[in-house]
């Protein structure tokens, strides 16, 4: 039972994994490093995921979602995606501010990014995908998540993704601590060339029905749209709009983390 149980949570973890990936997938060797397993570990969980049509193969001989993924995502769409009117919502913001509008959701210790809006700017940053994830505290929007998180729970959060965010970014364990200050102090987070070189984001948290972050909304840019003023004048324009995401989110009486 033991044996099951663990390979069951091996697949689950390879599935994340492959969500991240995107459509370009990701190569065995990736995969085996991300998921800390041997690379014949790894094959044998996909070929089984690949017989159950949770993943394929593409022709680059990289490994991505499979369609039993989009058929199971949709089958659920109609009880978790309480995020309708937020996804319309950052289409138009995307059109109004020019630049790519992420909105996040938190999973655990992660932010999922469940749409993403490109606007007229031909300048565009294209750091995510609708359904890559992301530990919290590595983006505008999981920072933002992080950083409104109570004490206790934060605390720990940031005990689980360290690793992860250490060896992905260009932040130190004190830098994070010092972003959530700034968050704190500011009321927004700004993230600027930790992930990407040459770009910056900033983002703000979405709280549920019962005062918990489960969301964030973020614009991202090239850097030299990103000047102190524009910076502000987004802030308080994401402000509004979690505001207003917040607003529909009381129609939920149950948490939606």
């Amino acid at each position: 039972m033991v044996a099951s149980s663990r390979s069951v949570e091996r697949a689950v973890h390879l599935v994340r994994l492959l969500a991240t990936a995107g459509q370009h997938g990701a190569a065995l060797t990736d995969l085996a490093s991300s998921a800390a397993l041997s690379h014949a570990t790894v094959h044998r969980l996909l070929q089984r995921l690949i017989a159950e049509r949770l993943a394929l193969q593409l022709e680059s001989k990289r490994y991505a979602l499979g369609p039993l993924a989009f058929e199971l995502g949709i089958a659920a769409a109609a009880q978790f995606d309480v995020w309708q009117f937020a996804r319309s919502l950052i289409r138009s913001f995307a059109d109004e501010v020019g630049d790519t509008v992420y909105l996040v959701v938190r999973s655990a210790n992660e932010a999922v990014c469940i749409e993403r809006a490109d606007g007229p700017s031909p300048l565009r940053v294209l750091t995510l995908e609708a359904g890559s994830r992301r530990p919290l505290g590595l983006g505008a929007g999981g920072l933002a998540i992080l950083a409104a998180m109570p004490r206790d729970e934060r605390e720990e959060a940031i005990r689980s993704v360290t690793p992860a965010i250490l060896s992905q970014s260009r932040l130190t364990s004190t830098g994070l601590y010092d972003a959530i200050d700034r968050y704190h102090r500011d009321g927004y987070a700004l993230v600027r060339n930790r992930v990407t070189l040459g770009t910056s984001a900033v983002g703000v948290h979405i709280n549920d029905a019962f005062g918990s972050p489960v969301a964030a909304i973020s614009v991202a840019a090239v850097d030299s749209r990103m000047g102190a003023k524009r910076v502000l004048a987004l802030a308080r324009q994401l402000q509004a709009a979690s505001k207003q995401i917040q607003n529909t989110l009381r129609d939920y009486p149950v948490s939606i983390r």
